[in-house]
């Protein structure tokens, strides 16, 4: 079961899968980090797309085509404000890896790729977000069959050091490069 989840030390927009997720912030019109990363290397179409969807509200997920990316479908999720842990955090980031996954299970996409979601500009602590981000993929993954394969994409080493800590614990197999 935990075979399913890889760790990958890179960028995922490189990344060829049926959908890659998007921090994305409420707008889906792009931005900075990994949202202005998938935004550029989808092309143009993609924000198009977003503009139809008109926006999104934090903890909630939607998907698009993927374009120029690798990956067939972009899932968009906005995470939250890091507030001091004081304004649903935790609960609102754990919303957006669950409604990424409920979108991967209804569409039975075999594999999906995760960056860190709100750790950048929004703040959240990096330590508790990956925790949040492990336990709830395995939980999600432990009751349902898809997706098949989830990868997290983790750009720095310090999150590859805390996403490796925390797996290590599940027994996970790894893939530390793409």
């Amino acid at each position: 079961m935990t075979d399913k989840i890889q760790l990958l030390h890179g960028d995922i927009t490189k990344i060829k899968a049926d959908a890659i997720v998007n921090a994305a912030n409420s707008s889906l019109l792009g931005g900075g980090g990994v949202d202005g990363a998938i935004h550029k290397a989808a092309g143009y179409q993609l924000l198009n797309e977003c503009k139809l969807l008109k926006g999104c509200k934090t903890g909630e997920a939607k998907l698009t085509n993927g374009y120029m990316l690798p990956a067939k479908y972009v899932i968009h999720t906005v995470g939250p404000i890091w507030s001091g842990g004081y304004n649903n955090e935790a609960n609102l980031l754990q919303s957006c890896y669950l409604s990424a996954l409920t979108i991967a299970l209804d569409n039975k996409f075999g594999k999906i790729a995760f960056p860190n979601i709100s750790t950048g500009v929004y703040g959240y602590p990096k330590k508790e977000a990956a925790s949040i981000a492990i336990n709830t993929t395995i939980d999600f993954i432990k009751k349902h069959e898809y997706p098949k394969q989830i990868i997290f994409a983790l750009f720095d080493n310090e999150n590859l050091a805390l996403y490796n800590e925390i797996l290590v614990k599940y027994n996970c197999d790894f893939l530390k490069n793409y």
